[in-house]
């Protein structure tokens, strides 16, 4: 097995992280592996935002927690620890945003992208979680002002995010069922 696939397989949601800060070398390697990504006919879409500025970070959560606290039927029950934080404390994450509006596959190459970085973090040593959850944040009161500070280009909007740095815990694998396949 090569070293790519045996990343793809060792890749895990990772939800621990320890807080020091990635180096510039892990940083860049990050952000070639998302521009590195294919995209639909070279459209490359997206926006990446690299950040590390943790105070950021927890604007976010908050503006994205008092979105779902507004439909507490819907919200996520990892809201209900209080120390849980939607970032997991990562010291990097690095938000995909896109215009809708100009290309409709933009959530496919946007996902593409954000796994070409889970892969290469993984490759690295270093743990990911890729998240959807902080998307109340930019439906909030703040929204605009989130999408100013992560210097979103004007029109484009979050698609996903994914949070970096070395794990702190691991879990094991999930199953693969195999009955989810069908060869033709």
């Amino acid at each position: 097995m090569n070293a790519v696939q045996q990343a793809i397989l060792d890749r895990r949601s990772n939800r621990g992280y320890e807080p020091a800060p990635l180096t510039p070398e892990q940083v860049q390697t990050l952000v070639d592996a998302a521009l590195a990504s294919p995209s639909a006919v070279n459209g490359q879409p997206w926006h990446f935002s690299v950040v590390s500025d943790q105070a950021l970070l927890g604007r976010i959560h908050e503006a994205a927690k008092a979105e779902w606290s507004k439909t507490p039927e819907q919200m996520s029950p990892r809201y209900q620890d209080p120390a849980f934080q939607v970032f997991y404390h990562a010291p990097l994450v690095i938000f995909i945003s896109a215009d809708m509006d100009k290309n409709q596959l933009c959530d496919l190459d946007c996902g593409i992208a954000v796994q070409n970085i889970a892969i290469a973090a993984q490759g690295m040593g270093l743990g990911s979680v890729i998240l959807g959850l902080p998307r109340p944040a930019f439906t909030s009161p703040e929204a605009d002002e989130i999408r100013a500070a992560l210097q979103f280009p004007t029109g484009y909007d979050f698609r996903i995010c994914i949070a970096v740095g070395k794990p702190t815990m691991g879990k094991p694998a999930h199953e693969m069922d195999a009955s989810k396949v069908s060869y033709i």
